[in-house]
């Protein structure tokens, strides 16, 4: 009985509206109908009333005229409308009903006669839906009359009601152009960001970071706002938490903008606008976790994150009365800015639909804003090098007198120095003689051929160091030695100790930084001494050490090569002179070693010009 009844009713309902209400009549040939103006409105503020309620009692639809209806923030009620659509052909048709609004909380669609319920918005979202905006399939047979019902429910963000009908063609047509300005519009905003990042790497200077930051929260936050967030990358579960800290999203891009400006600014000159600054950011935080932990708060969660913007504005104005130059950028910024939040204002509100005519005037307003950021970033940079290239050619003036009168002092201590370094390596050179002497001495007295070696080696290694100290001492520059010099030299000393009959070729090209000399000058001394000491059998009468050292692209190449017996890596420990070697090697020349030992030792050393 009571299913008759809800019949009955619903063909009374469809009665009277086709006879007494705004019928909206479709064809194929039409691409768009703007639903509103041929809709009825219902305001719940109870916000209980269900579609049973609404069709069974006696409830008091108001005409509406206009194409876009804004409430602004309104938590405490829904909004219901009612429209009729008619299929004035004799075919069925397919359309998309679009709501304009991809913030709303939730949209519900009744289809009464199909017995049909969609529920969509922002924390409904169908996993399905391709589109920014909730948007539902509405069919009709030929001659078919519906009533429809849009139950609209905004607890997060303004309440913004805009219904259109198109072609599904054209609809997708209008949502793929709509993407793609969004995309332009968030990857110009991401090279803003990225250029000024890189802009901070080189200068140092905080307020690029800051207004990186800046950038970046704005950028996520207006993914929010135009439901590219919850269609590619948030899911209803995730949105959910990002509604409950939706205050954090807004409140961050005003941090960080109030962190570029009192760094951009140079707030911190004025002492009391820089204190109640500082109060105001240290307050930010705690404010923002009580407005959102608190639900009592849910009206006032905006409200200090507006107190600090008004702030930054009236510290701008009056900076700029003070002729800051930076200040005219940002002042200038700040009228975009508030442009674009105004329009923001007035179409949400209903006042005045801004976006009917420029539909993305908040992109244009953020981008805008964002360059003239961008360009004041740039002036400050050019005004601080207008005033180094000032300072430079005065301090140069003042150095080149300076300089003038050094230049002499210099000269004559530089030949003081000169003298008194060859001074130095010749002592040092004695010294060494006099150690390389006593160690000679106490080597006499020693039966242990074992302990005889070891101080034999230490000998040879003090010889060589001896040896360079002697060629600096000869020589006016000492900043490069020369490398055939002190090897034949070097050499001809292991020689006089080991008193083998050994052939020493020698191909050497280049000269040796002083520093590097001393490295190889070891190196050639353990791999000779090496050499002399395992290479050969006795009575040898080919044994040939070939010694070599070129520099090819910017690389020097020593190689220490012997005609002996060679040995097995794997089986023969290396000794303390090898280890020597490679720690030289790597540690002081910055450079590789290999070995081939397997027909006689050939060591290839390898290091840059660049590691000098």
């Amino acid at each position: 009985m009571i299913m008759i009844m809800k019949f009955l009713l619903t063909i009374l309902l469809l009665f009277t509206t086709v006879l007494f209400g705004k019928v909206i009549n479709i064809d194929d040939k039409t691409k768009i109908y703007d639903v509103l103006p041929s809709a009825q409105i219902y305001i719940d503020k109870t916000r209980k009333l269900t579609i049973d309620d609404i069709t069974t009692k006696d409830i008091q639809f108001e005409d509406n005229a206009k194409s876009l209806l804004g409430y602004g923030y309104s938590p405490d009620f829904d909004v219901w409308v009612k429209f009729t659509l008619k299929n004035d052909t004799n075919k069925p048709i397919q359309k998309v009903l679009e709501y304009g609004n991809s913030m709303t909380t939730d949209v519900v669609l009744y289809d009464l006669k199909n017995n049909v319920k969609i529920q969509d918005g922002l924390l409904n979202m169908s996993s399905s839906r391709n589109s920014i905006n909730p948007i539902f399939n509405i069919k009709l047979d030929s001659n078919e009359t519906k009533i429809y019902y849009v139950k609209v429910s905004s607890y997060i963000t303004t309440m913004i009601i805009k219904l259109k009908l198109l072609e599904r063609n054209d609809f997708y047509t209008q949502e793929l152009k709509h993407q793609v300005i969004l995309a332009l519009f968030f990857g110009a905003m991401l090279i803003l960001a990225i250029y000024n990042l890189f802009i901070y790497f080189f200068t140092k200077d905080i307020s690029y970071l800051f207004y990186v930051f800046y950038i970046l929260s704005i950028s996520v936050h207006h993914t929010l706002y135009v439901g590219i967030a919850n269609l590619y990358i948030l899911d209803n579960i995730a949105m959910n938490y990002v509604v409950q800290f939706a205050a954090v999203f807004i409140a961050l891009p005003i941090f960080f903008l109030a962190l570029f400006s009192k760094s951009f600014l140079q707030i911190k000159k004025y002492f009391i606008l820089n204190k109640i600054l500082n109060i105001l950011l240290i307050i930010f935080p705690f404010s923002l976790i009580v407005f959102t932990l608190s639900d009592g708060f849910n009206h006032y969660r905006n409200t200090f994150t507006m107190i600090v913007l008004l702030y930054l504005i009236v510290i701008t104005i009056y900076l700029s009365y003070k002729r800051n130059r930076q200040a005219h950028f940002i002042l200038f910024g700040w009228l975009i800015l508030l442009f674009g939040s105004l329009a923001m204002y007035l179409s949400g509100t209903g006042i005045i639909n801004l976006y009917q005519s420029f539909p993305y005037i908040v992109e244009v307003s953020l981008l805008s804003e964002a360059i003239l950021f961008s360009i004041a970033l740039s002036d400050k940079i050019n005004t601080l090098q207008t005033k180094l290239i000032v300072q430079k050619r005065t301090e140069n003036e003042r150095l080149e007198i300076q300089v003038l009168e050094k230049t002499k002092d210099l000269n004559i201590s530089l030949e003081e120095k000169t003298l008194l370094l060859q001074e130095l390596n010749h002592r040092v050179k004695n010294n060494m003689q006099m150690i390389i002497s006593l160690i000679r001495l106490q080597t006499n007295d020693i039966d242990d051929k074992k302990i005889q070696n070891l101080f034999l080696t230490t000998q040879n290694r003090l010889n060589a160091m001896s040896q360079l100290h002697e060629l600096l001492y000869q020589k006016d520059d000492i900043s490069y030695i020369n490398a055939y010099e002190y090897f034949t030299t070097l050499i001809e000393g292991l020689q006089e100790t080991y008193s083998q009959n050994i052939n020493i070729n020698y191909t050497i090209s280049t000269d040796l930084e002083t520093e590097q000399a001393i490295s190889c000058g070891i190196i050639l001394n353990e791999l000779v001494t090496n050499s002399f000491k395992y290479a050969f059998h006795e009575n040898s009468d080919d044994a040939t050490i070939d010694i070599s050292l070129i520099k090819e692209n910017g690389q020097y190449i020593l190689i220490v090569k012997d005609n002996g017996v060679g040995y097995d890596q794997k089986t023969v420990p290396k000794s303390f002179g090898l280890i020597l070697v490679a720690t030289l090697v790597e540690s002081k020349l910055q450079g590789t070693i290999t070995a081939d030992t397997k027909n006689g030792a050939n060591i290839k050393i390898v290091w840059s010009e660049e590691d000098e």
